[in-house]
């Protein structure tokens, strides 16, 4: 399958400025960008979606230029309702290091493994370092001087924060997109890279670029962008960072940004049949031939829920690695067989499993394993789902509070576990 075709096969276009996809197939220039700001210390699954289009672009012998914008991480990206708040300068440095290890880890993902990081063709920058020493005034006659108010003020995230009932927006937020464009700018005089990738909500800061290049090195340059990977059930963009974020980072980097492998997992595993057609194409590595027999098998019999576990197994490979995706399956298979007796697991066995359930002291009493956990957000919470019958020790329901005084595995609702060793 050629590239274009297999953009357009995996939903990985929205706007651009290539009329004709299959322009990329023959494009003698062959180096694209891609960037993501530190606004937290992991990215999401949101991230991930064009990330795993960069991949694509790889796999087809593009050469990757990944930025990390230690710059435009100090602003932040302009959002429609209001400003953000600036984060302090160690803690953009902070998320910047953690970051770059996510992005190379999925960029290189071949068959569920991760190859060497030393891939030929992989280069990782930082804006800052071309900005840390930028003067004011010659940003503005080289930059500002070849924007009129009016380009800038079209900008969509502008208008929604100018007009009616808008939150306003600071110079520094309105400056942003100058910034980014500038980036392309500085990529494309470096290292020749005249094709930017990104999310279809950034495809207006993207073009800034475009107007650059063409202005100041009479230059020609493309933007390619991915559509927003929406939750067909509740509407909301994946990776929404309100409360619902799934994070790449499998611990916990100080931010409190993580998802457990096994939650995440998990999460791909519950996803509706009517999102995991189009879910196992952007997040998995599967060819065409692959997922067509999955889902061709998993609608013959959806109770088996073929096209979900693929979907975890793959998306958790791509980003925790083979045997990590191998070890959570195993997990997930022991822990929701109905002939499993919980009390008859080894001392090894808990260790192994303790790799990816969170563990808590035997000892304490359920509230606080519950808590301690994270299966409940308080102990007034934690005593709800006892009483409601929503909790079990070994397998046995447990409706009062008791003390966890052996060995055990809890489990809270469908699917959340812990254990206590």
């Amino acid at each position: 399958m050629k590239l274009s075709e297999e953009l357009i096969y995996r939903g990985f276009r929205a706007e651009t400025t290539i009329e004709n996809p299959e322009d990329l197939d023959t494009r003698e220039n062959k180096k694209f960008y891609w960037g993501a700001d530190p606004s937290a210390d992991s990215l999401t699954i949101g991230n991930l979606a064009a990330l795993m289009m960069c991949a694509c672009f790889v796999r087809h012998g593009y050469e990757p230029v990944l930025l990390v914008g230690g710059a435009t991480g100090q602003i932040g990206d302009p959002k429609d309702n209001g400003e953000r708040d600036l984060k302090p300068l160690s803690e953009v440095e902070h998320n910047k290091a953690c970051i770059r290890e996510q992005i190379e880890r999925v960029i290189n993902a071949g068959d569920g493994n991760v190859r060497d990081f030393e891939t030929p063709g992989l280069t990782m920058v930082d804006n800052y370092d071309w900005f840390k020493d930028m003067n004011y005034l010659a940003f503005l006659r080289e930059v500002g001087k070849t924007f009129s108010m009016t380009q800038l003020l079209d900008r969509q995230f502008v208008q929604k924060r100018i007009g009616d009932g808008g939150a306003g927006i600071s110079y520094a937020e309105f400056s942003y997109t100058l910034i980014q464009g500038y980036d392309f700018l500085h990529l494309y005089r470096k290292y020749g890279v005249d094709l930017q990738l990104c999310g279809a909500d950034q495809y207006g800061n993207c073009t800034t670029g475009i107007h650059l290049i063409r202005r100041l090195e009479d230059g020609e340059a493309d933007v390619w962008s991915t559509p927003l990977v929406i939750d067909p059930v509740t509407g909301r963009k994946f990776g929404k960072s309100e409360g619902n974020a799934i994070w790449l980072a499998a611990s916990d980097n100080g931010g409190g940004n993580y998802t457990s492998i096994f939650d995440f997992y998990q999460f791909w595993l519950n996803q509706p049949d009517e999102s995991v057609g189009y879910l196992i194409k952007i997040y998995t590595l599967l060819s065409k031939e692959e997922i067509e027999d999955i889902l061709k098998r998993h609608f013959e019999k959806p109770e088996l829920r073929l096209a979900q576990k693929a979907l975890a197994f793959g998306a958790t490979s791509v980003v925790h690695g083979r045997d990590n995706a191998e070890a959570v399956e195993n997990l997930v298979q022991t822990l929701f067989n109905r002939d499993t007796d919980f009390a008859e697991f080894s001392e090894d066995e808990l260790t192994e499993f303790a790799a990816y359930l969170p563990v808590v002291a035997k000892g304490a009493a359920l509230v606080d394993v519950l808590t301690s956990a994270g299966l409940a957000e308080s102990k007034k919470k934690a005593r709800e789902f006892i009483m409601q019958g929503a909790v079990s020790v070994n397998g046995v329901k447990v409706t009062k509070e008791i003390d966890v005084n052996q060995t055990a595995i809890v489990k809270k609702g469908k699917n959340k576990f812990a254990i206590v060793k």
